[in-house]
């Protein structure tokens, strides 16, 4: 843990850009997905991107060493959706642990080698926890505004399922991210901090929120001053957002924590907001002018790319960041155990 505390207090880190973006270069048929493991399965299994670690492992791989290879300090594993709640859509629930644990292995391979050429430059591996498909704060049905497709308690047992399993694989620290629904990352909070307890372990943890649209709020409601409120009692390694906005449009957000907790900030943006085909056309030199803002204002501690961005993107983000000093921000030690 001292680890990633030091790096932080030397140098602006690196996250990566997103996974997706890069899958969907390698335009992936049904076929693909499936692998001979899984050729036949009983539901349609394109778009399961978790999948791709067991069914095409090298791509995933692949795709960590390009990050890396361009600066990253930092990579997600490809486990965004890897919870028995959003593996349901698929009929994996299953499958749920060993996709994890092999997530985490790929990463901490790719990671361990790039330390074994850089000593000086250690890199390190986010479990990426994903918010499900399902929010415990809101009802689906406009009929039934009290209706809930999901508990608390159900969360809770999912993440800690997912987390065991990406701990087991060798994570460095746990990333709760995109998160819509404060309530969800409390469960997947709860969890973490659950394991730490069983395991007799401390974790770092990331978490980043994401403001849905121009009200400046979370889906659940939350300004980002009131989602940093409601999530400061847990020893948190970082606060911060993600996705949704480009960098331009996130500033305010980051702005608006940035001097009122002692946690490092993150921020991974989407490369601008998609055009009329879901598409990001944000160029790096454009989405790294933006976020050199941030740095000029000393806002952030952590910054990578979401959706939209490419190993380009995060090159041009790296190469910027490394001219610029961190955020000063205490180190919260966890009391949890």
């Amino acid at each position: 843990m001292s680890n990633i505390h030091k790096a932080l207090q030397e140098r602006i880190l690196v996250l990566d850009g997103a996974m997706g973006t890069m899958l969907q270069a390698y335009k992936f048929t049904e076929e693909d997905f499936r692998g001979e493991r899984f050729k036949d399965y009983p539901t349609p299994l394109q778009g399961n991107n978790d999948l791709l670690s067991l069914t095409q492992p090298e791509a995933i791989k692949t795709i960590h060493g390009k990050y890396f290879e361009v600066g990253a300090d930092i990579v997600e594993t490809n486990t965004f959706s890897g919870t028995t709640i959003a593996m349901a859509d698929y009929q994996m629930e299953d499958l749920v642990y060993e996709l994890n644990y092999e997530s985490a292995k790929i990463a901490r391979e790719v990671a361990d080698e790039f330390t074994a050429k850089e000593p000086h430059k250690p890199r390190f591996v986010a479990g990426s926890i994903g918010p499900t498909n399902r929010t415990a704060s809101m009802s689906p049905d406009v009929n039934d505004p009290g209706y809930r497709a999901v508990t608390f308690d159900e969360l809770r047992i999912a993440y800690k399922q997912q987390i065991e399993a990406l701990v087991d694989g060798g994570v460095d620290l746990l990333l709760v991210e995109t998160v819509f629904d404060t309530l969800n990352a409390k469960a997947a909070l709860f969890a973490i901090e659950e394991v730490k307890a069983e395991r007799n372990i401390d974790i770092p943890i990331m978490l980043s929120g994401t403001i849905t649209d121009a009200s400046g709020r979370t889906l659940s409601g939350q300004t980002a001053e009131a989602f940093l409120i409601s999530v400061s009692h847990v020893p948190l390694l970082s606060v911060g957002f993600n996705c949704a906005l480009g960098a331009n449009l996130l500033q305010p957000h980051l702005e608006a924590i940035a001097n009122k907790t002692d946690f490092a900030i993150s921020a991974h943006p989407n490369a601008g907001l998609p055009n009329a085909f879901g598409e990001y056309d944000e160029t790096p030199e454009e989405m790294g002018a933006q976020i050199e803002e941030y740095l000029k204002k000393n806002l952030i501690n952590i910054i990578g790319g979401c959706c939209g961005t490419s190993p380009e993107h995060i090159k041009v983000i790296a190469d910027i960041a490394a001219k610029y000093k961190p955020r000063r921000y205490a180190e919260v030690v966890s009391t949890s155990h």
